[in-house]
């Protein structure tokens, strides 16, 4: 295992981009002009390159398929294509003349990055593989993501020791004095070919949504506040200290919305309304939502000046390139105009550095995943788990449910228990024969983890009901195409309901069965909900085993954030999976999925035909 080698104070061509730059730099900026009170004349033109939502992904390998990633669109990601990119950017611009962000969700979402986190922890001597190849690739700062809490704030903290550049975030503070978790923003000198200096400032905002989808790991320690409001008063402060360009790395959409509804003051994707209210932003690096937005202009409404959104999609799949057109006039700069652009990672090669540089951690994984734990009796797949009851979220509904029903005490253990699954992952797949680490995980791609809560019969047929807004409507019986059903737009999801957001329920000792018809209107499509076959009434009391991201606000669904909680031991719920058949040895169906569904799509109460 390599250890830990970083090297601090990093100066790349005149860009210096240190922790003691940074504490110097939000100090004391130096004046812009020759010193003598005397005007020059120059152009000049930065560029500033930006990644987001990397969740894990160095090199370009789906660890589900033990295979080389791709997808439909033949998208291929990661850090490795990333430094392509870069290289090649710094080598047509200059590479004094540029810089290198990110908005976060670094640490989250691959089995490279669930191994560093629970299997071989990160330390003083395991360095994070994500560390040490944005070092290598030489980023100057990153915005820190909602996901970035997902392993708690030590954890973090380990990860922010091992950086050479700074982890941003203007909206994070600590509970105890409420001064800043982390450095709101930094402002760096970029040296001119003629030694002018322009001074860069890089305002960091993260995700208000963290106080919900990661409580347990922030409650009493960090709040989040508003983006607006947070780059309202840090932007005139960044000026004032003598920033000539201001960009904002954001992990937070263009698009308004928030899928925790009213839950907090706060918008969840806030970046359009940052560009509009807040005077003196020149561009605007988004993340968080998973789109890809070339160049998006936004009108700010104080100075009627433009500012440039770009939104480089996700997982290094692409690289958003700001050129920024500065004159210098009367002794500073001024910014004349800003083009944003997004290069394709599936264009280039993978950087063979950073593949030699990560060599050893990537085996180590792969090593893991594949390791076989135990065998199914028949294969199951996730492919149509959107729209017809299957096996594959049964049987995560069965162990979820067992799990909670394990632990649970008193009059509490008397309760029918309930459980809900959402298809996270449609290729996931179990074979048969032999099932390996990497079969199990791809069935759950988060990192969260399990609790039980008490619901009533209202509450779960109002929760279904809002998991049905995930369908549109089918006004009269017949065969529809999945994609004419699924992923319907609400004013909460106005790109399309995700499928993370549409959940299925099951019953454990008894089944739960209910249809949903999709010719009635969106808030009485659920129809027939029984448990073990007898009609659910409104008073009845279940246990439900849900995941922590559900059950803190996340998708907006009604009762679970209030709901008195009965079970909460932190169990990650994919590791509990892994867990399930190593100890079982045989996944086999027919001890928990039945042969008739237990839920179906239904227009008038007659079934549904759907195709893939």
């Amino acid at each position: 295992m390599r250890t830990t080698h970083l090297q601090r104070g990093r100066v790349r061509a005149g860009v210096a981009v240190t922790a003691t730059a940074l504490v110097v730099a939000l100090a004391s900026p130096a004046t812009a002009g020759d010193g003598h009170g005397h005007a020059h004349s120059a152009d000049y033109q930065l560029t500033v390159m930006g990644t987001t939502d990397l969740h894990g992904n160095a090199v370009n390998w789906d660890y589900f398929k033990n295979a080389e990633y791709d997808d439909s669109a033949h998208n291929d990601v990661g850090l490795a294509k990333v430094s392509t990119l870069v290289n090649q950017v710094r080598a047509d611009r200059g590479d004094r003349n540029t810089l290198l962000i990110d908005a976060g969700d670094t640490i989250q979402g691959t089995s490279l990055a669930y191994y560093y986190a629970k299997i071989q922890p990160i330390s003083k001597r395991v360095e994070h593989p994500m560390a040490a190849a944005m070092n290598a690739i030489g980023y100057d700062a990153a915005a820190l993501g909602n996901h970035e809490f997902n392993y708690g704030i030590p954890y973090l903290r380990t990860f922010e020791k091992q950086l050479d550049f700074p982890l941003l975030a203007a909206n994070a503070t600590n509970d105890r004095n409420g001064r800043p978790a982390f450095a709101p923003y930094m402002i760096t000198t970029v040296r001119t070919p003629n030694g002018k200096a322009v001074k860069v400032g890089i305002l960091g905002l993260t995700n208000p949504g963290i106080a919900i989808w990661d409580k347990a790991n922030v409650e009493g320690q960090m709040s989040f506040g508003g983006l607006v409001e947070q780059a309202a008063k840090y932007v005139p402060e960044m000026r004032r200290k003598g920033a000539d360009v201001v960009v904002v790395s954001a992990h937070s959409g263009a698009d308004t919305s928030s899928s925790y509804g009213d839950a907090l003051p706060f918008p969840e994707n806030a970046a359009t309304l940052v560009a509009e209210q807040v005077p003196g932003i020149d561009a605007i690096l988004v993340g968080h939502a998973h789109q890809e937005i070339a160049e998006r202009v936004v009108t700010n409404t104080a100075t009627g000046k433009p500012v440039v959104l770009s939104e480089p999609l996700k997982w290094g799949q692409r690289l958003s390139v700001f050129d920024i057109d500065l004159t210098y006039r009367r002794g500073h700069w001024t910014v004349q105009s800003v083009d944003a652009s997004v290069l394709n990672a599936s264009t280039v090669p993978e950087d063979p550095k950073i593949i030699r540089l990560l060599a050893d951690e990537q085996q180590t994984v792969v090593d893991y995943v594949n390791g076989v734990i135990g065998t199914s009796t028949e294969a199951m797949s996730a492919a149509t788990a959107r729209y017809e009851d299957t096996a594959v979220l049964d049987f995560i509904n069965y162990v979820q449910a067992g799990a909670v029903q394990a632990e649970l005490t008193g009059a509490d253990a008397d309760l029918p228990v309930l459980s809900i699954a959402a298809p996270f992952n449609k290729d996931a797949a179990i074979p048969q024969g032999d099932v390996s680490v990497r079969d199990i995980a791809g069935l759950y791609i988060y990192d969260n983890t399990l609790l039980g809560i008490k619901l009533t019969g209202a509450q779960v047929k109002a929760y279904l009901e809002k998991s049905a807004e995930y369908f549109k409507a089918a006004p009269a019986p017949g065969t529809y195409a999945a994609a004419d059903l699924t992923n319907a737009v609400t004013p909460t999801a106005p790109n399309g309901t995700p499928d993370y957001n549409y959940d299925v329920m099951g019953g454990l000792d008894q089944p739960l069965t209910y249809d949903i018809d999709l010719a009635q209107p969106v808030g009485s499509r659920v129809v027939g909900l029984a448990y073990g076959g007898v009609p659910v009434t409104d008073g009845q009391e279940f246990v439900v085993a849900i995941n922590n991201y559900r059950q803190s606000g996340g998708g907006n669904f009604p009762g679970v954030t209030a709901a008195p909680v009965v079970y909460n031991r932190q169990v990650e719920i994919r590791q509990l999976l892994i867990d399930w058949v190593s100890a079982n040895q045989v996944v086999d169906p027919a001890v928990f999925s039945s042969t008739n569904p237990d839920w179906q799509l239904t227009s008038g109460g007659t079934p549904l035909t759907v195709t893939p």
